[in-house]
């Protein structure tokens, strides 16, 4: 047998350096492709998971909703109502003997600005029979009321901190004055001795 081989037509290939080459390079993509498809089965089993976890605290979520309701109703009773009043009652002034008039004072001196003064405070439950704090400062200029907020925001005695109006102070000699409302948190200095 006779093989006519020209290799003016046909150049050499060396085949063996092309597949090692180029087959390396195929053998590393596929080894990134097994890695993003074994990430991609992991990240689904994961969404799987939290999603029933999700479920389950939603039904959780539905059977106190259901509770509550059930309770409410019993309580919604007329034979019951003198009993609700009184217990609606005895929990509001729990709750405004939870406020220590000295740790709101000590709190607003740490993060009262200068040049801001206190001119009244009011303690008061909301409709979440969360306690919020009213009071109004004075001062020289809108940024210290700003720079007031800003603190109470940071400081742990004090959240959902706003200014909720604004005007021209008159016979104080400040030039504006300042409606605040924030929500005071009470037991923060025996939380965190625990």
């Amino acid at each position: 047998m006779r093989l006519d081989i020209n290799l003016a037509t046909h150049a050499y290939e060396d085949a063996r350096a092309f597949w090692l080459r180029w087959g390396s390079g195929l053998a590393v993509l596929a080894l990134i492709a097994v890695g993003l498809l074994g990430l991609t089965i992991s990240g689904w089993y994961n969404a799987r998971q939290d999603h029933q976890k999700i479920n389950e605290l939603r039904g959780q979520i539905a059977e106190r909703d259901r509770e509550r309701a059930a309770a409410e109703a019993l309580l919604n009773r007329p034979e019951n109502r003198v009993m609700r009043e009184k217990s609606t009652y005895l929990n509001e002034l729990i709750a405004r003997k939870s406020f220590s008039w000295n740790k709101a004072i000590e709190g607003l001196e740490k993060v009262m600005p200068p040049r801001l003064h206190l001119v009244s405070i009011q303690p008061q439950l909301n409709e979440d029979n969360q306690l919020a704090i009213k009071m109004t400062v004075a001062g020289d200029s809108q940024e210290r009321a700003i720079e007031l907020v800003r603190r109470m925001e940071d400081s742990r005695h004090f959240r959902e901190t706003r200014i909720e109006t604004q005007s021209r102070a008159g016979q104080t000699g400040d030039e504006v004055q300042f409606g605040i409302v924030a929500m005071y948190v009470p037991g923060y200095e025996q939380e965190a001795k625990r």
